[in-house]
């Protein structure tokens, strides 16, 4: 029993449950993304190049900040409440230039009618192409990192910063929810909920709902489908552009290279496992998160035997370390080919909208 308890509040536990939040985050909100256009009627299919920008946009602003000396001054003053505020400000940004950047995708499937699936395919190549010539065109390399230091060193909770010293143990929950957290995870946690409240409890949700459901019913009511599935799109680029800048700073240092590792399209797979609702949603992205922590640090995992020494179990199986690599995708196939039947789309999505048409 005690070897147990030990297992559950043990340091390799911590990890995982601190990781699997990192993971599963922008897979949350970025599933969202896709909600709010898909339930407006419109096909997003461009959340992965949407993410890739709004990673971009995020590292370039904190670069600039960095360059101006603001960070460093209100670092050197331990200012840690005003550096979070510098990371709402950039995840602000990110949001409004990612909600600008699917504006094209609105105005090619709205007003121009295009097939939805292929606007959003030219979004997925055109943001990694675009991204990649302004890091060139800004630093000369393919990366863009930081002015200087590291997210973490700038952006995460420690618990020197709540009085404790490098040898204090401040307790199970305190490690795993405070200790070496960074607070865009509980941001994004709350933005998630407060997106799904006025996509189910509002005025304004249940309209954008009735766009994607029967937009020439929700016109005869005197609702306008044009502005509605707009504003699901714009809503959606918002969210994914956050979900962008969230991933590079807790997954890959606050960088930005063209790539967020199919982030975009898993977060399609979580949106059709959730079956469209947030709270499906909620639970497909901590399942696929678990399983990317899995697959990220299966070999610093690890179980107390007995006598209370450390069995790294995955690790001595033996299995090829690619196979831990596919995992969250082969665990993405498998879940989609069992539950894609009993999934159901909102009828008008992918339906250009004829104002004429009944």
């Amino acid at each position: 029993m005690t070897t147990f308890f030990e297992n559950l509040t043990s340091g390799s536990m911590v990890f995982l449950i601190r990781q699997t939040l990192i993971y599963a985050v922008p897979l949350m909100i970025v599933a969202l993304a896709g909600i709010y256009a898909e339930r407006s009627g419109i096909i997003n299919l461009a959340l992965e190049g949407i993410m890739i920008f709004g990673a971009f946009i995020g590292v370039l602003f904190v670069r600039l900040v960095q360059q101006w000396g603001w960070f460093q001054a209100v670092y050197d003053a331990d200012n840690y409440l005003a550096l979070q505020g510098f990371m709402l400000l950039t995840m602000l940004v990110s949001a409004l230039l990612g909600s600008l950047f699917s504006m094209l995708l609105a105005f090619a499937a709205i007003n121009l009618k295009a097939d939805q699936t292929v606007g959003g395919t030219a979004l997925n190549l055109m943001a990694p192409a675009l991204v990649l010539f302004f890091v060139r065109l800004l630093v000369n390399q393919n990366t863009l990192q930081m002015y200087t230091g590291d997210s973490a060193g700038w952006f995460m909770l420690k618990k020197a910063m709540f009085g404790y010293g490098r040898t204090d143990q401040p307790g199970f929950l305190f490690d795993t929810f405070v200790n070496k957290v960074y607070p865009a995870t509980y941001v994004c946690i709350l933005i998630f909920v407060i997106m799904s409240v006025i996509l189910y409890k509002t005025r304004f949700g249940l309209r954008l709902r009735s766009c994607g459901e029967n937009p020439q019913a929700s016109d005869s009511l005197g609702i306008n489908v044009f502005k509605m599935r707009y504003a699901g799109v714009g809503i959606s680029g918002a969210l994914a552009g956050i979900g962008g800048f969230v991933y590079a700073l807790t997954t890959t240092n606050c960088t930005a290279n063209g790539d967020v590792a199919g982030f975009g399209f898993l977060a399609l797979a979580v949106m059709i496992f959730g079956n469209w609702k947030p709270l499906g949603v909620a639970g497909a992205a901590l399942l696929f998160g678990l399983f990317k922590c899995v697959a990220a640090s299966y070999g610093s995992l690890y179980v107390l035997n007995s006598a209370g020494e450390k069995i790294f179990f995955l690790k001595d199986m033996g299995i090829n370390t690619n196979f831990y690599r596919l995992l969250p995708y082969l665990i993405t196939l498998i879940v989609l080919a069992f539950t894609s039947k009993s999934s159901r789309a909102p009828k008008a999505e992918g339906i250009p909208y004829d104002k004429g048409s009944r």
